[in-house]
């Protein structure tokens, strides 16, 4: 007799249009596991202890990978709300009068973004090569909210037309990484960001 396969709580199950609602405690644990990390991950940067992550949020470490099943899911998760505000900010300029410019404002949010929490520049960078990484989520609307703004500053003629996505979210989160390992150096990340932007722009 076949088994079945595991279900996550608040995911759908096997049927289209069926979905099982997380039950009250598994939704508190889920949600005191996520507060906590959110503060370990602030106060000890993203390789923090989970084990004392679960111990804070008073659960079992089997409870936590329950809802997180790995550290990638769980930043994933602590991020969301950040990489929305990142998000909705791309919308915001897509439209703007000055595409080289938008498209700069936001690389500069994504650095200083980056830059909240110790090692998470690093993930970031890794886990774009891993399409199979839950942090793809984030990575892979952030691509497409940065490909827009790309475009609108390439067909403006003020960026170079080989200049890709891909490329500029890795330099972007080498400069937040950069930044990370000087923290004596409040003025890096902006001297770098300036630095890369010279070498995108198009010749006149």
């Amino acid at each position: 007799m076949p088994t079945s396969s595991p279900h996550r709580p608040g995911t759908p199950t096997s049927s289209p249009t069926a979905v099982r609602p997380m039950r009250a405690d598994a939704r508190r644990n889920y949600e005191r596991v996520l507060a906590e990390a959110r503060t370990a991950f602030a106060e000890h940067g993203t390789d923090a202890s989970l084990e004392d992550v679960a111990r804070r949020a008073g659960v079992g470490i089997g409870t936590l990978y329950r809802h997180f099943p790995t550290r990638h899911a769980l930043m994933s998760a602590v991020f969301q709300g950040a990489v929305d505000e990142l998000l909705a900010h791309a919308r915001g300029l897509a439209d703007s009068e000055a595409p080289c410019s938008a498209l700069v404002t936001w690389l500069r949010e994504i650095i200083t973004h980056a830059g909240e929490y110790r090692g998470l520049a690093r993930e970031l960078m890794s886990a774009s090569r891993d399409e199979s990484s839950a942090l793809a989520r984030c990575s892979t609307p952030m691509n497409a909210a940065g490909e827009r703004l790309l475009v609108r500053a390439q067909e403006s003629g003020s960026v170079r037309p080989d200049v890709s996505i891909g490329d500029l979210m890795q330099l972007t989160n080498a400069i937040a990484l950069a930044a990370e390992q000087a923290p004596d150096d409040p003025e890096l990340a902006d001297r770098l960001l300036t630095l890369t932007l010279t070498g995108l722009r198009a010749e006149r």
